[in-house]
């Protein structure tokens, strides 16, 4: 879900379903309007939008009131590492926004809280979303969400830096051998100059893990599976591009320094990141770049996430609410605006906005965001998501600090996932 690789919400994982979403038309979706009298306020929190992609909010608000002159809309931004800690609180003391942002990770405990409005018959005409879309942000048959935006990661590159290492460009049948050994010559080149920027997350190591064949739980969901061999595999190697090649930085080797910055300054010749990098780097970095499909062990993988609206169900005006959540989620104003600001992609598809989304340079080869959709994976959710992610990455620092084996630190994860964490 940071604007980076931490913005986290997915919605499925079928490939065919994402792919309905690019390529199925639709029409504007836009809730009815509010009955017309008194001025009503709405107050909306959200944490994707920030920076630039706030200014792209603030236009597309600016659009709604051209529809819904009678609704002001109190825009409240926050930043995704104290965002949801922020709402939980505002939700347990009865202050929460009329219309808030959720990730699909995080929506699962909202709803079973039975916190949020069931907008199924307040949001117009939703024939223009994609069905599955909105069954995603549904619980227990309720329409509890509207779909936002989504975005996955890619492998960007600086061209440049290739070139001078002598190393061709990726290609969409890259795997992690191909990756290391471009990342090595990059990393010949200087003492402070590294080849590749993967973070060892929850999410990356997650996705790691499926790109080698493993999985964190079992297909039934009802059993963790944090050490399996192929996992233990994903974790070495991972940590093996700090620890042993060190074409990816350590903490200290950083400084201090963000993985966009240091990619940003010139001295890293890849980064797996998401989309929403691209206004940034399109604006900052004074070097060629580009993109490619992001690169797997056995096989390819890579992360769909999805945000979503969502309305306070103590909320004192629910049609409004709705309204606003539908039209920033999916009317062709909407949609327009995300798209020329570079920020992520909407949920619903019109032909002519993509069309215009591909030619917009850089980077050249925007199709591998597509291509990419072939191959999407979700994380595991449930309940206790923040706790069971913390467990995770308490081990994953564990073995990357060099502190416990891969095995050892998989295994120990595994116990206390089996403690601490209700599956059922």
């Amino acid at each position: 879900m940071m604007m980076k690789v931490t913005k986290r919400c997915i919605w499925w994982v079928s490939a065919m379903v994402c792919a309905s979403v690019l390529l199925s038309g639709c029409n504007s979706n836009t809730a009815e309007k509010p009955a017309s009298g008194e001025n009503v306020t709405i107050r909306l929190d959200q944490f994707s939008g920030n920076g630039e992609s706030e200014e792209a909010l603030k236009k597309m608000i600016a659009k709604f009131n051209e529809q819904h002159p009678d609704v002001t809309v109190e825009l409240q931004s926050f930043g995704y590492d104290d965002y949801f800690t922020q709402l939980q609180s505002k939700v347990v003391g009865g202050s929460a926004a009329d219309v808030f942002e959720l990730n699909f990770e995080n929506f699962v405990a909202y709803a079973s809280e039975d916190v949020l409005l069931d907008v199924g018959g307040l949001m117009g005409d939703s024939s223009g979303f994609n069905q599955t879309a909105l069954k995603a942000f549904q619980y227990k048959g309720k329409q509890l969400g509207i779909p936002n935006s989504f975005s996955n990661v890619v492998l960007i590159y600086n061209k440049d830096l290739f070139d001078k290492a002598g190393a061709a460009y990726p290609t969409d049948d890259w795997t992690w051998a191909e990756m290391l050994e471009a990342a090595k010559k990059v990393r010949a080149l200087s003492q402070d100059t590294y080849g590749l920027y993967r973070p060892i997350s929850f999410h990356e190591f997650y996705k790691g893990v499926k790109q080698n064949g493993g999985n964190l739980l079992s297909e039934d969901g009802k059993k963790f599976t944090v050490n399996l061999p192929q996992n233990v595999e994903t974790l070495k190697i991972m940590s093996g591009w700090v620890k042993d090649s060190n074409i990816m930085p350590s903490d200290a080797q950083m400084g201090g320094m963000g993985d966009w910055d240091l990619f940003k300054s010139g001295r890293l010749g890849m980064i797996i990141t998401g989309i929403w990098a691209f206004g940034d780097f399109a604006d900052n970095c004074n070097f060629a770049w580009d993109v490619a499909m992001e690169p797997g062990n056995t096989t390819k993988a890579t992360h769909f996430f999805s945000n979503a609206y969502v309305v306070n169900k103590e909320t004192a005006n629910p049609e409004a609410a709705a309204a606003l959540a539908a039209f920033l989620s999916g009317s062709k104003e909407a949609a327009q605006i995300r798209v020329d600001s570079s920020w992520e992609l909407p949920p619903v598809t019109y032909s002519d906005v993509l069309d215009f989304y591909l030619k917009v340079t850089p980077p050249e080869n925007r199709e591998a965001v597509f291509k990419s959709l072939d191959y999407l994976v979700t994380p595991p959710v449930v309940k206790q998501q923040s706790e069971m992610q913390e467990i995770i990455t308490k081990h994953l620092n564990n073995a990357i600090s060099g502190n416990v084996s891969a095995k050892d630190a998989l295994d120990a994860c595994q116990a206390e996932l089996e403690q601490k964490i209700n599956l059922e």
